[in-house]
Order: C-alpha cells, then sequence, then structure tokens
C-alpha cells in the first residue's frame, strides 16, 4: 500500500513537472521580439530572453507582453496539473516551469532567469503569496528601478508568504524555487555588492 502510494507521488509528479518543463521553455521573448522585427534578443542588452531585456528595445508594450506570458507559462502549467492530477503534480510542474524558462532545450539549455514564470507559478500554487510577491517586486522596482534586486527582494521574502498567507506545506517547494531564482542572478549579486548594477531604462538601445 505504501509503495503504491509513493509510486503515484513519484508518476503523478513526473508528468506535471515534464509538462511544466514544455511550457516553461516556450521562449517568448525572444519570439516577441522577432515578430515585432528587433531581431535575436539575446544579442541586445544583457543577452537574457526575459523581459527585462526585453525592455532594453525601447518597446514598453513589448515588454509587458513578455512578462504576461512568460508568468503565464508557470500559472497554466500548474493550474492544468491540478486539474488534471494532484497536488504532487502541480508541485512538479510548478518547478518544471521554472526550469524550462531558465534551461530550455530548444536554446541549448541557455535561458532566463525565470522571475516572471516563477511569480505566475506562486499564483498558481497560492494566489494571495503570488500578489504578495508581486507587490514586494513593484515596491522595491519603485524605490531602487532596479530589477534584479526587486526580483531578489521578492524571491527572499517569498517562503515567509507562505508560511503567513498559504500553506506551510508548500514552502520547501517555494524555497527551492527562489533558491533557483538567486543561483540565477549570481552575476547581479556581484554586480549589486560593487555598486555597478544598472537601473531599469526605457531607452531603446542603440546600434551601431
Amino acid at each position: 500500500m505504501i509503495d503504491a502510494i509513493i509510486n503515484h507521488i513519484q508518476i503523478t509528479g513526473l508528468i506535471g513537472m515534464i509538462g511544466g518543463y514544455v511550457f516553461g521553455s516556450i521562449p517568448f521573448g525572444l519570439v516577441l521580439c522577432y515578430l515585432a522585427g528587433y531581431g535575436d534578443i539575446r544579442k541586445i542588452g544583457s543577452g537574457n530572453i526575459g523581459a527585462t531585456n526585453v525592455l532594453r528595445t525601447g518597446s514598453k508594450p513589448l515588454a509587458a507582453l513578455t512578462v504576461l506570458l512568460d508568468s503565464s507559462k508557470g500559472l497554466i502549467a500548474v493550474l492544468i496539473a491540478a486539474a488534471l492530477f494532484d497536488k504532487h503534480a502541480m508541485f512538479g510542474a510548478a518547478l518544471g516551469a521554472v526550469v524550462g524558462h531558465n534551461f530550455p532545450v530548444w536554446l541549448k539549455f541557455k535561458g532566463g532567469k525565470g522571475v516572471a514564470t516563477t511569480l505566475g507559478t506562486f499564483i498558481a500554487l497560492s494566489w494571495p503569496v503570488g500578489l504578495a510577491c508581486c507587490a514586494a517586486w513593484l515596491l522595491t522596482a519603485v524605490i531602487s528601478r532596479i530589477s534584479s534586486l526587486s526580483a531578489l527582494m521578492a524571491l527572499a521574502l517569498a517562503p515567509v508568504f507562505v508560511m503567513v498567507f498559504g500553506d506551510p506545506h508548500q514552502v520547501y517547494l517555494v524555497g527551492t524555487i527562489s533558491l533557483l531564482g538567486w543561483v540565477r542572478h549570481h552575476a547581479n549579486l556581484r554586480r549589486l555588492l560593487k555598486g555597478e548594477e544598472p537601473k531599469i531604462s526605457f531607452k531603446k538601445k542603440e546600434t551601431a
């Protein structure tokens, strides 16, 4: 009986993770920039495929659409897993979506940092936690105008928000996803410590 339960958890969790990875690995920022005529976003600014780098094209609507679509990857993956399977599939889908965005097989595992996708998964897992993280990101962004610092603050507070507003049983999952986000921001952390991290800019990158 116990073995059957463990096998069920492993199977549904794996199914959720695979499905989440497929959703998460869709490079919306890259696709949108190509469709809008900006070319390969990986050759602009930081080379990242996320919304912050899309903003460096000078197109705020395109960056906003990237945020919306990237966050929807995590949101939809988790909701589908919940509708078709169980909480183990949900947890697998949440982690899989973020890993898929960060390491998409289609781009030789060189993706983004997963902030928008992470926030989408948090909203799907517990909307009060997700909204609290979004509020933390927004407040820090308004004060500092530094995207990476805003992301790091939201990620750092996520496990706390889970304990206060959400299901404490999710704290390990949320903590793992948040830790992954911090690891992906290692270069930003170094620049922040040196005072060299650029602020959010709405100016289009000039070409030679």
